[in-house]
């Protein structure tokens, strides 16, 4: 699920700042941007929860330490692209 949520959040971003570009409103697609990535974090969170619950433990120390740095590498990615249209908006203002 986290995967698919993922590919959405990338989807929603391009999108942002495709509609950025050709200035038309973005703010939803910079929402739905944010939202799935918070979704896929959720998501992935749950995954390894459910690792947890049935004692799993290879997969955890397999994965959880190269997922830990990707998720936040990942999520400032998406966080900076999502808010860049609104930074440069105000750049623009001065």
């Amino acid at each position: 699920m986290w995967l698919i949520l993922g590919v959405i959040a990338i989807i929603a971003t391009c999108i942002n700042l495709y509609m950025y570009g050709t200035g038309k409103d973005y703010k939803l697609a910079m929402a739905m941007g944010l939202s799935f990535t918070a979704l896929t974090l959720v998501a992935d969170y749950s995954m390894v929860s459910d690792w947890v619950k049935v004692e799993d433990w290879s997969a955890l120390l397999d994965v959880v330490p190269t997922m830990e740095t990707a998720l936040w590498v990942l999520t400032i990615i998406s966080i900076l692209l999502n808010i860049t249209p609104i930074l440069l908006e105000l750049k623009n203002k001065k």
